[in-house]
Order: structure tokens, then C-alpha cells, then sequence
């Protein structure tokens, strides 16, 4: 199919969709963990998915999103890779690291049989190689350039589903309800265009976030005895 603004958005539409099976639902991003310890209310949500996308997600997965995206039209693999490896290396946490990697998994093998094309026959065998830990960002930096999609297009997309993902995450924790839900998602909207223009100017070597509350509610999920989420 020949790329044009329908096609963009229409690829666009299926990768960041909640419904793609791409491990997202199975994710809080922390969130569960601030409930457990009672750091999170209702009111509070919408602050820290803003800080959450500003100064974590933005500088972190978004960032290195955009600089893979460029090497795979570049061609430039072992970039791709050392993208892949310093993402990997920049999570302090092992549940945010598993939970990214399996994502990144599962969204390779999807893209490849729906998308397919060099990029992601290419990026697919280096994976299941172990050549590479296949991060879920770089994984859909690969999938939005083999599809044509424009890095800031994509960067945009992926940073969106975050944020549902997030939410769909309140809505199960109870949280926010399902009106909720929507009024914040709008209200976020200009906070992932100001994260999304720094990440596609961001230089690789300036990849990772400052979240030390986030990691700290992460690693007492790891140790929760109950968890309805894997991260």
C-alpha cells in the first residue's frame, strides 16, 4: 500500500489501538503500585500521568522511539541495537524491564505477520537471535518505519497509547470511571505534544528519565504479594 496521510493514521490507529495485543492491558506502568501504598487518589491521576509522560516516559521510551525510527530508515542496524541496549540498561526496575521486553516480543511477531516487509523480518530475527533485548519502543519504531509512518507521527502514537494504557489501568484499580477516564485523556493531549516534540530533538546519548518515585513503587510491586498487574 502506498503511504499517504489515511495510510499513516490508519496504521497509526492499529498499533497504538487498545484492543492490539501487544501485552499493554497486562500493564499498570507503577500505577498499581501507588495505589498499594495509598499514593494515588482519584484527584491525583491526571498529575501523575503528566509527570509520568514528562519525565520518564518522554525522555525514556519516546526518546528512544524516535532515534531507532531514524536508523531503521538509515538502515543503520547496529544503532537500532545499541538504542535497543541502552533503553534496556536505562530501567532500573526488572519488572519494567521484563514487562517492556515482552511486550516488545509480542509486538514484533504480530507486526511481522500483519506488516511484514525487510524492516521487521530483519528486526524479528534479531530478537529471537538474542542479538538484542527487543525493547517495546524500538520494536514499534521498527513497525511504524517499515510501514512508512513518520517518526513524529509515530513518537505521538506510541505515547498516546501509554496514556490509555494507564488509564484503562485506573479504570481497573478504581481509580477513575469510564467518564473520568475520557476527560483526562483530552486534558493530557497537550502535555504528550510537548513530550513528543522534545523526544524527536532529544539526543541519544541524553536517553533515560528521572522518576525516583516511580521506581520506588515499582520495586515494591515486584515484592507485592498480590498483583493484578505485571508492572
Amino acid at each position: 500500500m502506498t503511504a499517504t496521510p489515511v495510510h499513516d493514521l490508519l496504521v497509526s490507529l492499529q498499533l497504538s489501538d487498545s484492543a492490539f495485543p501487544s501485552g499493554f492491558y497486562t500493564m499498570s506502568h507503577g500505577l498499581e503500585g501507588y495505589r498499594q501504598a495509598g499514593a494515588v487518589t482519584t484527584d491525583g491521576v491526571e498529575n501523575l500521568l503528566s509527570g509520568v509522560l514528562i519525565h520518564s516516559v518522554g525522555p525514556g521510551d519516546a526518546t528512544a522511539l524516535a532515534r531507532a525510527h531514524e536508523a531503521v530508515l538509515a538502515e543503520d542496524w547496529p544503532r537500532v541495537q545499541l538504542v535497543d541496549q541502552m533503553l534496556f540498561a536505562s530501567k532500573l526496575n526488572a519488572e519494567m524491564r521484563r514487562a517492556s521486553v515482552r511486550s516488545g516480543h509480542q509486538l514484533t511477531d504480530i507486526a511481522a505477520e500483519t506488516i511484514g516487509g525487510p524492516e521487521l523480518a530483519r528486526w524479528r530475527r534479531d530478537v529471537h537471535d538474542k542479538s538484542t533485548p527487543g525493547c517495546q519502543p524500538v520494536a514499534t519504531a521498527v513497525a511504524y518505519a517499515a510501514s512508512g509512518v513518520g517518526q513524529e507521527q509515530a513518537v505521538a502514537s506510541d505515547m498516546s497509547a501509554f496514556a490509555v494504557s494507564f488509564l484503562g489501568a485506573a479504570l481497573r484499580l478504581r481509580l477513575l470511571d469510564h467518564r473520568q477516564v475520557q476527560v483526562v485523556l483530552h486534558g493530557i493531549g497537550s502535555v504528550i505534544e510537548e513530550a513528543t516534540r522534545a523526544a524527536v530533538h532529544r539526543d541519544l546519548e541524553d536517553l533515560g528519565g528521572c522518576a525516583p518515585m516511580a521506581d520506588v513503587m515499582s520495586a515494591q510491586h515486584e515484592r507485592a504479594e498480590a498483583r493484578l498487574f505485571a508492572s
